[in-house]
C-alpha cells in the first residue's frame, strides 16, 4: 500500500507558528515520524506540503495516475483550505481514493469559522485534536479499511 501524506497551508511553519496549538515539532518532524510508522507496516509514504491550492491539487492528481493499479490512500490535513476550497474538495472525489482529513488542533473548539469543513464530506472520516498523533491514526485507519 502506498499513502500520500499532505498538508496544506501555513503547515510548514510547524515548531513556530502557535506552538501552544500545533505543537514544537516541525513538519520535517511530523513527516519522518509519519513515514517512520507507516514503514513499520509495510507502506510506502510520500509526503507533500504547498501553501498553494492549485499545488496541492495537481499532487492529488498526479499521486492518484502515479498509483493505479495498486492499494492507496491520502490523509490530508488541507489547513484553512479546509474551509472553503471546493477545489480541494473535487479533487479527492474525482480520484476516488480513500482518504482520511486530520487537524492536529481540535478544530470544533476553536474559531467558528473552523467548525466547517466542505472536505469532510468526501473523506472516509475526520481526526482532529488528538495532535500529530491523528496523523498516525489516520495511517491505522486506512489500513483497516483494507484499500
Amino acid at each position: 500500500m502506498h499513502i500520500a501524506i499532505i498538508n496544506g497551508v501555513n503547515l510548514n511553519l510547524l515548531g513556530t507558528r502557535e506552538p501552544a496549538v500545533y505543537g514544537n515539532g516541525t513538519l520535517a518532524d511530523l513527516e519522518a515520524a509519519t513515514t517512520a510508522y507507516a514503514t513499520q507496516k509495510g507502506i510506502t509514504t510520500t509526503c507533500f506540503q504547498s501553501n498553494h491550492e492549485g499545488a496541492l491539487v495537481d499532487f492529488i492528481h498526479q499521486f492518484y495516475i502515479n498509483s493505479l493499479g495498486q492499494p492507496a490512500g491520502m490523509v490530508i490535513n488541507p489547513g484553512a483550505y479546509t474551509h472553503y476550497s471546493y477545489a480541494l474538495r473535487d479533487a479527492i472525489a474525482a480520484v476516488g481514493l480513500p482518504t482520511i482529513e486530520v487537524h492536529i488542533s481540535n478544530v470544533h473548539a476553536r474559531e467558528a469559522f473552523r467548525h466547517h469543513s466542505v472536505i469532510a464530506p468526501v473523506c472516509r472520516g475526520q481526526i482532529c485534536g488528538l495532535g500529530k498523533l491523528g496523523y498516525l491514526l489516520a495511517i491505522d485507519a486506512l489500513l483497516a479499511d483494507k484499500v
